[in-house]
């Protein structure tokens, strides 16, 4: 029961704010010595034999170390964390909603609509939910608020919108899935893009229905525009949307037409995002500085993450915990559905208390194998996994998307308000992520296999 017991120690620690990646890391340690020395004890030996079976356990960190950095999959991290950051200093979410609230202001819910396209190209041509979900609590959220819509439909909207970056391709998590459950990321991005759709037009028609049923909510506006006629707005408005969506063929084309791997495609992103800058005119060797600072901050983290969880997850296979959980799972009522059930709710839960990378890195690598044996389609499974993060950065109380967006929201808007407005959110999330578990076919995925 080390294992387990190292297990909720970690998430004990993590509640009591201790970094993730010295928390796993130290307790990693800690329980690796007392399984050592447990095992000594066991036998007859003394504390000091345990001490040295806890060392040669961790003379192998290195080299699991080096096969980390050697990894060519994680290698497309860094470079699009790049593309996504540069992206953001071009001030493109600012031209792209500017574009948007002209096309589908109009109507009733029409900023709300707009926020939530733009939220779908932010995610597709930058993948950072943080970049996304601030960019647009700044610029849209006090429009909405000028047109008096509802604060809990306007800040749960931004919200949904920019948690898209989780799901639609290219997403981090699908990079990190990938490599956990080693399968093509490329696979993962073309099986990601139905459900992110899917999700796309569930919100669209929320807000549609909202606005319809309660027209208090989010009323008709006439935005007013001092840039000429008509036409010259629909061709201002064009002109700002199709420059990225020209990256997101280039990236993704690139990927599905089978011209350049994940990590090759993630370089012609950044590559892409420079030349955006340069033609908005924003670039300069500040910006390149600045957003090369930025990336490699993130990258450490996530890699700091990465070293850490594999010290735990390497003592928590050693002390036979994998194999306590993958009983207790394989014996559980109704086998597939049962395991599945069972094991998007414990990561549901886990989502409202740690960010998805912990959970990527931690409690999946104990999942794979056990869906291998019922076998499930892991391009499936991992899918699933991602869409039910995608939830955990909305949930109260510790969704980062809620904290992101209450760092830039006016005084008047209450975390009241984001949590209430959330809440139809989630319940979409919810629904599709069900209906995406019954019906994967729908989504143009195999469940088995």
């Amino acid at each position: 029961m080390i294992g387990i017991i190292m297990f909720f120690a970690a998430l004990l620690m993590l509640l009591f704010g201790f970094p993730v990646a010295f928390t796993f890391g130290a307790v990693a340690v800690v329980f690796g010595m007392i399984a050592g020395i447990t095992e000594s004890l066991m036998y007859g030996g003394t504390i000091v034999e345990g001490f040295s079976i806890g060392k040669t356990m961790f003379a192998f960190m290195p080299f699991r170390i080096f096969a980390i950095m050697n990894n060519t999959i994680l290698m497309a991290i860094p470079l699009f964390i790049y593309m996504g950051i540069v992206l953001q200093r071009t001030k493109l979410a600012e031209r792209l909603l500017e574009s948007m609230a002209f096309l589908f202001g109009e109507i009733r819910g029409g900023l709300a609509i707009s926020t939530v396209l733009v939220g779908a190209l932010l995610a597709a041509s930058t993948g950072v939910v943080g970049a996304s979900v601030v960019a647009m609590g700044v610029i849209s959220l006090p429009v909405m608020m000028k047109y008096n819509y509802s604060k809990e439909l306007s800040c749960g909207t931004i919200c949904a919108a920019g948690t898209l970056g989780q799901i639609i391709p290219p997403s981090i998590v699908l990079i990190i899935l990938g490599d956990v459950f080693q399968v093509p990321v490329g696979d993962l991005f073309q099986a990601a893009v139905w459900p992110g759709i899917s999700l796309v037009v569930a919100y669209v028609i929320y807000i549609l229905v909202i606005a319809y049923l309660k027209k208090d909510v989010a009323p008709a506006v006439v935005l007013e525009e001092n840039v000429g006629t008509k036409s010259t707005q629909v061709f201002n408005a064009i002109k700002a949307i199709l420059p990225p969506l020209i990256l997101i063929v280039l990236v993704l084309g690139s990927i599905f037409g089978g011209i350049a791997t994940p990590t090759e495609s993630a370089a012609v992103g950044a590559i892409g995002a420079l030349g955006l800058a340069l033609m908005y005119r924003e670039f300069s060797f500040s910006v390149m500085f600045q957003s090369a600072l930025d990336t490699v901050k993130v990258t450490a983290m996530v890699f700091g993450i990465l070293v850490g969880a594999t010290a735990f997850s390497m003592v928590f296979t050693y002390t036979g915990g994998d194999m306590i959980v993958e009983d207790f799972m394989m014996g559980l009522p109704g086998e597939k559905w049962g395991f599945l059930i069972l094991s998007m709710i414990a990561i549901l839960v886990l989502g409202f208390f740690i960010d998805f990378i912990e959970i990527s890195y931690i409690i999946v690598p104990i999942l794979v194998p056990i869906a291998a044996n019922i076998g499930i389609n892991p391009v499936w499974f991992a899918i699933m996994i991602a869409m039910n993060l995608q939830t955990s950065f909305l949930t109260p109380p510790f969704g980062f998307s809620l904290f992101y967006l209450k760092g830039v929201a006016p005084p008047n808007v209450s975390t009241m308000h984001i949590y209430r407005g959330v809440l139809p959110f989630i319940i979409i999330q919810t629904i599709i992520l069900f209906i995406f578990i019954v019906f994967p076919q729908v989504f143009g995925v195999q469940p088995m296999g």
